[in-house]
C-alpha cells in the first residue's frame, strides 16, 4: 500500500471518529450522511503526505479532516445551486431532505471545519488559517464565475481557465500547502508545493474534460459525451466557440440551442465540430503544460526523497486515466 492510501483510510477512520455531531439530529444527520459516502479523499491525504514530506505528519491529521469536511460543504452546497439530484450514486441532502436542511447543515460542516483546523498548533496557526481562509474564499469565487458562465455563451479560454483554478485546484493546492506547513517545511518548499498542487488540480480537470468527449467509456467510469449532452462549459466546448468558423459556429450554438435531438447525433455531431476546431490536440497541450510545470516545481522542493517519489507516481497515476 503507497503512503497516500494509507494517509486515505486514516482520515477514514478519522471521519468516522468525528464527535459532537448528534443532536439536534435534524441538523447532524445530514452532515454524517454526506460525510459517509465516501470518495477519494484526496485533498487530506495529500495534505498528509505534503507533512510527511519534511518530517511528522501526526499534527496535520485532525487538520486534514478539515480540509475534507469544508470540501464536501462546497459539494452540499453546490448540489443545492445545481439542483443535482444524485451524488455518488446516492440522493444529494437536499432531495432527501429539503433545500432549508441542506443549507443549515452545510454552514454547521463549514463551522466544523474551522473548528478542526484550529487544532493546528499554535506555532503555525496564524498562518494555516490564513491559507485556508484565502483558499476558502477563492473556493467561492470559482463557484459564482461558474454559475455566471451558465447564463452566457461569450467565455474565454483564460476565464474558463481562471475558474477552474479558482474552484478546483487552489483547493488541492492549499491542502499541500498546509501540509508542508504542518510538517515544518520552508516557506519555499511550502509555496512550491501549493504550485504543484494547483497545476496537477488543473491538469486533471483539462483530463477531465477531454476524457468526456475522447475518452474510453468503460475506462472512464461514466458515460462519454454527458457534457456534450448538457451543454456543460468546458475547456472544449469554449475553444470550439473561439475558434471556429462562422458557420461551423454557428451549427455549434444550433446544437447547444436545440431542445429536441437524439443523444448520439448530437454527441457525433458536436464532437465533429470539436475535431474541426482542433480541440482535442488544444486540450492535450494545455494539459501538459500544467503537468510538466507541476512536475518540475516538484523536483525543486527539497524533502524526503520517498515521499517525493509517492507524489511523482501520484500525479503520473491521474493523468495516466484512459489517457
Amino acid at each position: 500500500m503507497s503512503k497516500i492510501e494509507e494517509f486515505r483510510q486514516i482520515v477514514e477512520d478519522q471521519i468516522q471518529m468525528l464527535d459532537g455531531m448528534k443532536r439536534p439530529e435534524g441538523l447532524y444527520e445530514p452532515v454524517r450522511y454526506v460525510l459517509s459516502l465516501g470518495g477519494k479523499r484526496l485533498r487530506p491525504a495529500l495534505c498528509l503526505t505534503s507533512a510527511a514530506l519534511f518530517g511528522d505528519f501526526s499534527s496535520a491529521v485532525i487538520p486534514a479532516v478539515g480540509l475534507e469536511v469544508f470540501h464536501n460543504f462546497t459539494l452540499l452546497h453546490d448540489d443545492i445551486m445545481d439542483q443535482s439530484e444524485v451524488r455518488r450514486n446516492q440522493p444529494t441532502v437536499h432531495k432527501k431532505w429539503d433545500n432549508n436542511t441542506a443549507i443549515l447543515s452545510g454552514d454547521a460542516m463549514l463551522i466544523k471545519a474551522y473548528e478542526l483546523m484550529t487544532k493546528s498548533p499554535v506555532g503555525v496557526l496564524p498562518q494555516v488559517l490564513e491559507v485556508f481562509n484565502k483558499t476558502a474564499i477563492e473556493v467561492c469565487e470559482g463557484q459564482q464565475f461558474d454559475m455566471d458562465f451558465e447564463k452566457t455563451i461569450d467565455v474565454t479560454e483564460d476565464g474558463y481557465l481562471d475558474m477552474i483554478r479558482l474552484k478546483t485546484a487552489v483547493l488541492i493546492g492549499g491542502s499541500m500547502k498546509i501540509g508542508g506547513m504542518l510538517g515544518g517545511g520552508s516557506l519555499r518548499d511550502c509555496s512550491l508545493l501549493y504550485k504543484f498542487g494547483q497545476d496537477i488540480g488543473m491538469a486533471f480537470q483539462l483530463q477531465d474534460d477531454w476524457l468526456d468527449v475522447y475518452g474510453d467509456q468503460e475506462s472512464f467510469g461514466k458515460r462519454i459525451g454527458n457534457d456534450i449532452l448538457t451543454n456543460k462549459k468546458t475547456f472544449l466546448l469554449i475553444t470550439a466557440l473561439n475558434r471556429l468558423e462562422k458557420e461551423s459556429k454557428k451549427e455549434l450554438l444550433d446544437w447547444i440551442e436545440r431542445k429536441e435531438y437524439q443523444a448520439e447525433d448530437k454527441i457525433t455531431a458536436v464532437t465533429s465540430l470539436f475535431n474541426e476546431a482542433g480541440v482535442s490536440e488544444i486540450v492535450r497541450q494545455k494539459r501538459d503544460e500544467y503537468f510538466f510545470r507541476a512536475m518540475e516545481n516538484l523536483e525543486k522542493i527539497n524533502g524526503k526523497k520517498e515521499i517525493k517519489s509517492e507524489l511523482q507516481s501520484f500525479a503520473h497515476k491521474l493523468m495516466a486515466r484512459a489517457r
